[in-house]
């Protein structure tokens, strides 16, 4: 088998993958809240590989690429609105989307509903303790968030923001927009006392357009490279197979 040939087409699959990535992580740079996903690769050094004596279990490793999400915090920054609302600390906001599914966010753009209720601005219901975020229609109120999440329309207490942390939040299934998802069986949530509300502000994706060209750059410039290895190493299996198969 040559050995030389899979890796460098797993090293190309990798660095695809880290292209698409980095693409995601450029198409979400102005979605406030958005989480970056970053990629690492399994280290292989050449020779340190035991040999096996079980056929099944070649001697040998493929490089593999592991994608995971950057929870880190982004910037704040004001923007005046009251209905905008940013964290501090590792705390989500939790939503209720359109079938019912309980899914949580960094982006506190709010805004109201024809129904007079807190919502994204995708249209998923803002949570509060003890469901979602009911407001008083045609009351011109102003609307307040205290640090710890109590929502107030004028004097009148609304609810509390349910705040979610996760003990991994890199676990967390991403669905695209910000929004995420708690799949993973070993998921551990708790509200989020640690985490403070800052009303009027957002909080910017924790990408960086500029480092994000960075890494594409790098990682083109390594496709190409896995792509001349797989080249050369084809052209010297078609050589040998020609040498072998004339007659001396």
């Amino acid at each position: 088998m040559e050995v030389s040939l899979y890796q460098a087409a797993a090293a190309m699959n990798a660095t695809e993958q880290w292209q698409e990535l980095i693409s995601e992580n450029l198409a979400g740079a102005s979605t406030p809240g958005a989480r970056k996903h970053e990629i690492s690769f399994s280290a292989v050094q050449a020779g340190l590989t035991p040999p096996s004596s079980d056929p099944t279990r070649p001697g040998f490793v493929i490089p593999m690429a592991t994608a995971t999400t950057n929870f880190q915090q982004g910037e704040l920054h004001s923007t005046g609105d009251p209905m905008d609302a940013a964290l501090e600390g590792s705390g989500l906001f939790t939503l209720q989307g359109a079938a019912g599914a309980t899914t949580y966010t960094r982006n506190g753009e709010f805004q109201v509903n024809s129904q007079s209720q807190l919502v994204t601005t995708r249209g998923d219901l803002v949570l509060g303790d003890n469901g979602p975020i009911q407001l008083s229609p045609g009351n011109p109120a102003p609307i307040t968030i205290s640090p710890s999440g109590e929502v107030t329309q004028g004097t009148v207490p609304k609810g509390k923001l349910q705040i979610t942390e996760f003990n991994n939040p890199g676990l967390l299934t991403a669905l695209g927009g910000g929004i995420f998802r708690a799949d993973d069986a070993s998921l551990q949530s708790n509200p989020g006392s640690s985490t403070q509300v800052r009303q009027g502000f957002v909080e910017n994706a924790n990408s960086v357009p500029t480092l994000e060209m960075s890494g594409l750059i790098t990682a083109m410039r390594m496709f190409e490279s896995n792509q001349k290895v797989l080249q050369m190493q084809s052209d010297r299996m078609s050589r040998e197979i020609t040498d072998l198969g004339t007659p001396s």
